[in-house]
Order: C-alpha cells, then structure tokens, then sequence
C-alpha cells in the first residue's frame, strides 16, 4: 500500500481526554478513532491488526473444532426471562420496536445459542461438539475507561460447548485452556500472561482467567512465576492456596488485565431450555456446557499497552499491520525513489505486505512516523544504500540497522510469511 494513499494521518499530540497508553498511542497513530466514550471506530491499519488477532485466534479455535457461526445482536426477553437475566443483568442496552416490544443489544450469547441447538441435537452421537462467533456485544458499563480496553461495544469471540458428560467436559475443557495459551503465546504475550484460577460460581470449583501483567489493568493477581500460575485477588485466600499447591511466599501481586476466560456452566442453560440428548440406553439426559470468551479489541490494547516504548507501537509479526514499512528520500524523479518502486513491486509480487512511503517528508518525520506505527522491520533506500548495492534494515523491536542485499532481505521475509 501506498502511504500518500492511506487517508489516515499521524498526529504529534495526544488527543483531548484520553489518558491510557494503548488509547494515546492508536490515536496517534491513525489506528482507531473514538466515537464517544467508550466506542472506538477502527480505521484502516488498526482493522488490519484487528482482523489478524482475530485469525490468529479463529485458527486456533478451528484446530480444537469449534464450528463458526454468526448469532444475532438483537434479543428478545424471552429467552433471558428463562434464566432470569433479562431483569436481573444491569448492563443490557434495551430498546423497543415500533409496537412497543422490547428488545436488547446482547451483551454474550448462552441463552440464544442454547435455544438454538434445541432444533439440531438429540442424541449422544450428536455429541460433543463447540461452535464459535466473532460478533459484536455491548455493554451498558457505567463508567468507560482503559481505552480499548474497555468498552461499550466490542468485538467478542465467544466459544461454547456442548458435552454428554463432566469428563467429556473436561477434556474440552483442557483442549480449550491450551488453546488460550498458544494465542497468547502467537501473539507476542507469552511471558506476560497468566493462567489465572478464579472462582467458578455455582458449577465449578473454578474457571479460569487469562491475565496478562499490566499496570494499565484494572485486576489484582498473586502470582507463581515458577509454576506460571496466578490467583485473582478474589480467591487469594489460605484454603484456595492450599488446594492450588500454593505457598503465599511464592506469590507477587501485580496489576493486569484480563484478556480471557474460560468457565464450566454445568447444566445451569440446559436445564433452563430443556436441552437434552438420548444417551446409548435411550434415556434423556441434560448436556453439559462450557463457555470460553476472549476480546480481540482489548488483546490489540493489551499489546500496545505491554509492548509499546517511548517511540511508539512495537506489533508482534503475526497481528502487524504490514510485515515491512519501505521508506525512500527524494522526490519521485530521484533515483533512490525509483529503486524504492521497484523493491516494493517485488515484495508486492511475492505476496510480502509492504507499506510504502512514498510521501515527500523530511527524514526526521518519516522515521518518526515509522517507529509511532510500529511495523516490525524498516526497509531504508536511499542514495547511500544504492551506492553500495543493498538497502537498510532495521527492526522495530531491537534497534541496530544493518545493510544487505535485497536477496537476502526476500529469503528472511519469505521464510517468516
């Protein structure tokens, strides 16, 4: 792509009213655009690194067999009524049709996809199964904060599966936790986040949290970084220590924010659809549920957040908007301008995603520009590297610039695609 084209604009100052990491440095950036508080529109590069998160994380969902579907925002009260929380959730957007009758905006989807599979299982060879969604919820929270951390509306991928048994349950279970882990580790997150133990509620001893150490988040954890596990503030105590295998003297408390979660439901919506297989005997029985969410939104800012130095965003390969930020000097009959051309058609034509910037701009700016956005490795021509025969390379996450061939510059990006 070419940078004159891109409509978006880097800006020197931080916006009015914005005060989080991940919110200032997007902004600037040309990433997201705040609509009101709370509500982030995302703008060509940031949809780029929104849709990469998301197929990093769909990849994964896909190997342990979640099927993608796609569920409706709007609900009727009805099957919330079922399990109490259309009056009893304080976070619903509500609304009315013409006629008077009430609708919400969904802020997670149990209840419907339950409804659901009533119509499409009812026998145990039906079982298990998980099906997944990237779709938009909203919240009604009181008070919006963190950037896109936190939000009113947001992009969700929430996962739920169905099970004959605990036991069946529990393997997907396990299978899912896994999961949760690779994308975290895909993303650039690893050393940072934490399976969490958190309470389960009323189906399980507990479920689990994915935090990752921040001190943006709004959580408080105690963590064992020899055993990479961590407790939430709200079941540190001695008997939940204990049962874990922890010694309080082994723990830290860090702030971080959640970036996953994963629960045991039990047959708590089973039983409230009446959602039943045959079992091999021919006797009804309730299916076992497990609900799994994370947020591709609040994962973009949790990197900038985590990853991000005082010149800007530093992006993990596989989210960055493109994988190299090609920069030239000179206006457009220069010779160095027309080497540049001519590299990025190659990088184009072998598939690389390259950002160009072609734009008539003082040195200082263009690399000012280049570390803000934070592409993971800068391509430099310029009459010195055409001198020499090579171009410039620097990566954006470890500093030194070096001058190679443009053979070698295809080898390393091909062998990264």
């Amino acid at each position: 792509m070419l940078q004159s084209n891109l409509f978006t604009k880097t800006k020197k100052e931080a916006p009015k009213n914005e005060v989080s990491k991940n919110a200032i440095l997007l902004s600037r950036a040309g990433f997201i655009h705040k609509e009101m508080a709370g509500v982030y529109s995302f703008l060509p590069l940031g949809w780029r690194v929104m849709q990469k998160i998301m197929q990093v994380i769909r990849e994964e969902m896909n190997v342990i067999g979640g099927q993608e579907l796609f569920l409706t925002s709007l609900q009727i009260p009805e099957l919330w009524s079922k399990t109490n929380r259309w009056s009893v959730v304080d976070n619903w957007f509500t609304t009315k049709l013409k006629n008077g009758a009430d609708l919400g905006l969904a802020f997670t989807h149990e209840e419907p996809l339950t409804n659901l599979m009533k119509e499409h299982l009812s026998s145990y060879r039906d079982l298990p199964f998980s099906a997944y969604q990237f779709q938009t919820k909203f919240r009604n929270e009181e008070r919006a904060k963190s950037g896109i951390m936190r939000t009113r509306e947001f992009i969700m991928k929430d996962l739920y599966s169905f099970s004959k048994d605990e036991k069946e349950h529990q393997d997907f279970y396990e299978k899912a936790k896994n999961a949760y882990i690779k994308i975290f580790k895909r993303l650039g997150l690893e050393d940072k986040t934490y399976t969490t133990f958190a309470s389960g509620g009323t189906f399980s001893k507990y479920s689990h949290e994915f935090q990752t150490l921040t001190s943006a988040g709004e959580d408080t954890i105690y963590i064992d970084r020899n055993k990479k596990i961590a407790v939430n503030k709200e079941v540190y105590t001695d008997k939940v220590l204990s049962d874990l295998g922890l010694k309080k003297s082994d723990l830290e408390g860090e702030k971080a924010v959640e970036v996953g979660n994963i629960f045991s439901l039990g047959t708590r919506f089973s039983e409230s659809f009446d959602l039943n297989y045959l079992d091999e005997k021919g006797e009804k029985q309730l299916v076992v549920m497990g609900s799994y969410g994370i947020g591709p939104g609040r994962l973009m800012g949790t990197i900038v957040e985590v990853l991000s130095d005082e010149k800007g965003i530093v992006w993990p390969s596989e989210v960055a908007p493109f994988a190299v930020h090609l920069l030239c000097f000179g206006d457009k009959s220069s010779k160095s301008y027309k080497e540049a051309k001519n590299l990025y058609r190659q990088l184009q034509e072998r598939k690389i995603e390259v950002l160009f910037d072609d734009r008539e701009m003082r040195a200082g700016e263009k690399f000012a520009d280049s570390d803000l956005i934070g592409i993971p490795l800068r391509v430099v021509v310029s009459d010195k590297t055409i001198a020499e025969g090579k171009v410039e390379v620097k990566s954006r996450g470890n500093g030194g610039e070096k001058l190679i061939e443009e053979a070698e510059l295809f080898a390393n990006l091909e062998k990264h695609k």
